[in-house]
Order: structure tokens, then sequence, then C-alpha cells
């Protein structure tokens, strides 16, 4: 029997990112983290650690501090997965919908199933984690309780789902990226790539349509392009980018010297296979 590889999440067990761990990796042995920084911090002090952390969600945008995090503990992505978020109303066993009178979960959470909330005049408590009411549910052993959470957290702390897929809109699909320390690329081949990179632009006129212009000449395509600020100043943003192609494309190497040229600083943060999940939707 193969040894178990080792992944850290941020979250309880029975999170979402817990689930996307086992949906990537079948045999693992999962860490629990309370943040995001001890994730990191994890992955960056032991080798032998990968770290499976959400990056942006279809309903909710860009993950806060994510961008931040990459940079300061400088590991690399290795490839990326989105996973679908179906959100249940769990309660302990024996209750019933019609017992509930508070629900508990993430902010974001809460957010997406307002219908239920609404329909039902349940109350809302807001709380750190999807995983941790679910335990919270769990502890206490109140009929009148309820929260919203995974399937795996149901199964992991004995709930029951009282109703399932309660989220107001479907599709809500969040992207993870999977980490670590040790820097590898996969060879070059005739498959589909993802290219993502954090620079700072040199501060002169136009320099960020002029980095740009390198893709286009080259024909390369930007899949994304957002900028963050750079901590304790209003003066410089940083940009992340993911690009379609691989770092040993021609076209890819001559876009990145241009850019290169026009930057303080250009960091490639990792290259991996695109994840099938983009075919399915172009």
């Amino acid at each position: 029997m193969r040894d178990k590889i080792k992944v850290a999440f941020q979250g309880e067990k029975g999170a979402y990112s817990h689930l996307a761990c086992l949906e990537i990796f079948p045999n693992i042995e999962a860490k629990p983290c309370y943040t995001f920084e001890e994730a990191f911090k994890l992955a960056r002090d032991d080798s032998e650690y990968k770290i499976v952390i959400p990056i942006e969600n279809s309903l909710a945008g860009r993950v806060a501090d994510i961008h931040y995090l990459i940079p300061k503990y400088k590991l690399q992505i290795h490839a990326e997965h989105f996973q679908k978020v179906t959100h249940n109303l769990l309660g302990i066993k024996g209750s019933k919908i019609s017992d509930i009178k508070t629900v508990r979960s993430h902010s974001q959470a809460i957010g997406q199933c307002s219908k239920i909330i609404s329909q039902n005049n349940f109350k809302t408590i807001i709380s750190a984690d999807t995983a941790g009411s679910a335990r919270f549910v769990s502890e206490k052993k109140d009929k009148s309780e309820s929260a919203i959470a995974s399937e795996l957290a149901a199964k992991i702390y004995h709930l029951e789902i009282l109703k399932s897929n309660i989220e107001d809109e479907s599709g809500n699909i969040t992207r993870f990226f999977i980490m670590g320390k040790e820097t590898k690329h996969p060879d070059f081949e005739k498959k589909k790539y993802i290219t993502s990179c954090i620079f700072k632009l040199k501060s002169i006129p136009a320099a960020l349509y002029k980095a740009l212009g390198g893709f286009a000449t080259n024909g390369v395509n930007l899949c994304k392009l957002e900028s963050f600020s750079v901590k304790n100043t209003f003066d410089q943003v940083n940009f992340y980018i993911d690009i379609e192609g691989h770092i040993e494309d021609m076209s890819l190497k001559k876009a990145l010297e241009e850019l290169g040229f026009h930057t303080e600083k250009l960091d490639v943060l990792g290259v991996y296979e695109a994840h099938e999940f983009r075919a399915k939707n172009k």
C-alpha cells in the first residue's frame, strides 16, 4: 500500500476545502489548519506537505489574503482544481425542517442560501466556517439548531441532511490551487497548460500597456489579470496573471521577456496542466 500523501487545508474537517482534498487525492493524511497562513507556513517548513487552497469562487470572487500569502511564502502551484459547491441544511438526527429556528454558517454560505432562510424565517448566526457550524450543531444536540455545510460535514459529525442543494443559484464553483515547496513543471507536450505569475511594474507612463503588448504580438492568450495593492502603500500595485500556455513554448517565452522588460519584479508561480473544467465551460 502506498504511503498517504500529506495534505493541509484551512478549516475544520468537513470543510469544502477538505472535500476538495479528497477529490484530488484519493489516499491522503489530511491536516486541518486554523488559518490560511498556518497552512502556507506548514508547507514552507515541511516539504512533505502539499496544501489545497481556494483562490476564487464563481459567486463570491477572489478569496481574501491568498494573493499576499503566495509571494510571501514563495510556494509553487503544482495544479489547479475546480470544485462544485453544493450547500445542505443539516440538523441533528431525528430533527425536521419544521423544528428549525436558527441556522448558522459562514457568511458567504448564509448569503448564498437566502431563499430557504427567508421562506422558513430562520434566525441566522454568522460563524467562522461551515464545518465548524456543523460541529457546533452536533455537539449542542438541539433540534431547533441547524447548519449550512457540506455532505461530508454531515457524515463526519453524524448529522441529518434536512434538505440538499439549498443554494439560491446553481453553478457555484470554487477554484483551488494545489501548492508545495518544490518547484516542478510538467514536460511540455501537446496539452493545455496554465502559467501563473505575479509582477510589479516599473513606475512609468503606459507601463501596463507596454508590458501586455508582448502577449498580443506573440498570440498568447491571457485568461486572468487582476491587481491587488502592495501592503502599506497606495502608490503601487502588484498584478496576478494566468496565461494559457507552457513556459517552454517559444511564443510564451517571448511574451514573458517583453513583460519582464517593463517590470521591477516578475515571479513565475507555477506551470501546470489546465483542469478539464476549463474545456467544458468554454
